[in-house]
């Protein structure tokens, strides 16, 4: 049989079959493309764990379906069919098992392939707030100028936001729709997801025209998680459909990943639940360039900034932090602080009054105005 007679029977098997069927999917690879419509059109032997009138509702289905016509449509309006064994199809789709999608439909010039293979999912809720909105945006942009792609759904809040940020940045995202390529969803997100398709990738499961659904919401975030080398959740309740995505991934051996917020937002509840367990915490595309990326793709140190006695000699520090607050001390009682000897410390005195640090008051010493501020700098960062 010809790839393009497999194309042809699975185009009509995405017009009968629900994405992430299980049931249907395990007899699909069993059976193979061919036999599976042939039972469909001619009735056959149903799949083990179908009922009777689940099997007569798909070959409902069936009888309705035209697979050339799905085609001609797709073509169209820019979009391809693009299925196992195809090779555009990105082999990370295979580990989803008997939820496997029958095959995806793209809007977009790229190669589908080629893109995921250096891609991150960012999700998150739909009602975000203004820091999830920017979170998302800042890492959308981040990890496109990294050479990354941005995948994510399409829908309002940190979705949009991450998808924006990736646009703005010149860089490459995919949108991973719950309903027909060629039917933007939401409507508000037209023209966003236009744009996507012009400088990225729009795909999803379901045929031309076909509407989205709940189910077929939470069933999309497989392909969001599969395609993906991480998720990285921006702002969730808990029972977010970000964190199905996230838990997907989880059980497909990709990394997932949780931006934290404030502990009184019930945004930020899903996420900190999810960083409780296998999840890491990441605040900017560097940290998630570090978790995903190849060797040598890592994350700046991090640490406050540099204060002037960060930049002493340790005996001159330890010298330094002998002296008291007010008032000046003798030589001997600073070295008995420091642990060190006396003459040691002198050295080390004359060393920090030539630094500005301290300044000799007859017999002792005394800490000047600079060294005090920078005292308190230091304990402001404590």
């Amino acid at each position: 049989m010809s790839q393009e007679d497999e194309r042809l029977q699975r185009a009509f098997l995405a017009r009968v079959i629900e994405p992430g069927d299980e049931a249907c999917g395990r007899w699909l690879r069993a059976v193979g493309a061919a036999e599976a419509v042939r039972r469909l059109v001619a009735g056959g032997e149903q799949p083990r764990g179908v009922t009777d009138k689940r099997w007569a509702g798909l070959r409902a289905r069936a009888e309705r379906a035209d697979p050339e016509r799905d085609l001609a449509v797709a073509r169209e309006a820019g979009t391809r069919f693009v299925c196992p064994g195809d090779p555009e199809w990105p082999a990370q789709l295979d580990d989803l098992g008997d939820t496997r999608p029958t095959g995806l439909w793209v809007r977009g010039r790229p190669s589908l392939r080629i893109w995921a293979l250096r891609s991150v999912a960012v999700v998150g809720a739909r009602a975000c707030t203004e820091y999830g909105a920017h979170v998302a945006a800042t890492l959308g942009a981040g990890l496109a100028e990294r050479g990354w792609v941005v995948v994510s759904g399409g829908a309002y809040g940190v979705d949009g936001a991450a998808h924006r940020g990736a646009l703005g940045a010149g860089g490459a995202t995919v949108a991973v729709l719950a309903c027909g390529v060629d039917r933007p969803y939401p409507r508000g997100h037209t023209e966003l997801i236009s744009r996507i398709a012009e400088q990225g990738l729009v795909v999803g499961e379901l045929p031309p025209g076909d509407h989205p659904t709940p189910s077929r919401f939470i069933l999309r975030n497989r392909v969001i998680a599969a395609l993906t080398r991480g998720t990285v959740v921006v702002e969730a309740a808990y029972r977010s459909g970000a964190l199905v995505t996230a838990r997907a991934a989880q059980r497909l051996g990709r990394f997932a990943m949780g931006v934290p917020g404030p502990v009184t937002s019930g945004l930020s509840a899903g996420v900190h639940e999810l960083l409780r367990g296998e999840a890491v915490l990441v605040t900017d595309a560097a940290d998630v360039t570090e978790l995903v990326g190849d060797i040598g793709e890592l994350a700046p140190d991090r640490r406050g900034p540099v204060l002037p006695r960060d930049l002493l000699d340790p005996g001159a520090g330890r010298v330094l932090a002998a002296l008291p607050a007010r008032g000046p001390a003798e030589a001997e009682e600073i070295a008995r602080e420091a642990g060190t000897t006396t003459d040691d410390a002198v050295g080390r005195l004359y060393e920090l009054r030539s630094l500005g640090y301290v300044e000799r008051h007859g017999d002792g010493w005394k800490l000047t105005r600079q060294a005090t501020i920078s005292v308190r700098d230091d304990h402001r960062g404590c």
